[in-house]
Formats: C-alpha cells, structure tokens, sequence
C-alpha cells in the first residue's frame, strides 16, 4: 500500500511538472521551451476585425497578452482593441511569454450569445 502511495504522489507530481509552462504574467510562472527564430511572419488580423468574424472563422491576431482571467484564458490586446484568448497548456509549444512579448496567436473564432473568444492552437513569439 506504501508503494502505491508513493508511485500515485510520483506519477501527481510528474504530471504537475510537465504541465507547467506557458504565460509568466499572473499568479504562477510556468516554464518554456524551444522557440523557432526562423519563422517566417505572417499577416495578421487585428482585434476588432476579429471581434466581427463569424464563429469558426480561422484567425491569427498579433499582440500582447496582458492578463490571465482564468487558468487558460487570457486578455489579449492589440492596437485596436482586446479580446479573450483561450490557451490549453499543450499549444503553448514551449513559448514562455510575459506582458511585455509581443506574440502570434492563431486559432478559431468562438462565438457565443453575448462573447467572443480566440480558441487558440499555436503560440508564436515574435521578434
């Protein structure tokens, strides 16, 4: 019994490291990985034009996240505006970023009643 509580608190604590990356701003600081510099830099659609596209729409914005809301959503501001973005731990792809890093974000309108979200699928850290 002493070994299974010990392997289920390794496994726990495994899973807790592994997940822990992604935005420095707010309340944790999570970890980063490879960021590709080579990346070529695409058009980018800003935040009040987004705000107006259908739902399902693929979009990628540029800008700044400012703020965590929740443990995957973030506030995310551009020149003309700022919309939520949401980020599951998995598309962070290793970017570590904080307020003042201007970042790439592409992914798919989500459009409810009364919001209008970014679910996002990939991080891109721009130079």
């Amino acid at each position: 019994m002493k070994r299974f509580i010990a392997v289920l608190v390794l496994a726990m604590v495994c899973v807790a490291f592994v997940s822990a990356q992604g935005f420095t701003g707010g309340q944790q600081g999570y970890g980063g990985g490879f960021v590709d510099n080579g990346a070529s830099v695409s058009a980018a659609t800003p935040v009040k034009e987004a705000l107006r596209m259908r739902d399902e729409s693929y979009v990628t914005v540029r800008g700044n996240i400012v703020k965590r809301l929740t443990d995957d959503k973030y506030l995310f501001r551009d020149s003309t505006g700022e919309i939520v973005v949401d980020i599951d731990n998995e598309d962070w792809g290793g970017v570590t970023a904080g307020p003042q890093d201007t970042l790439e974000l592409s992914g798919e309108i989500d459009r409810d009643f009364n919001k209008v979200e970014i679910d996002v699928g990939m991080v891109r850290k721009v130079q």
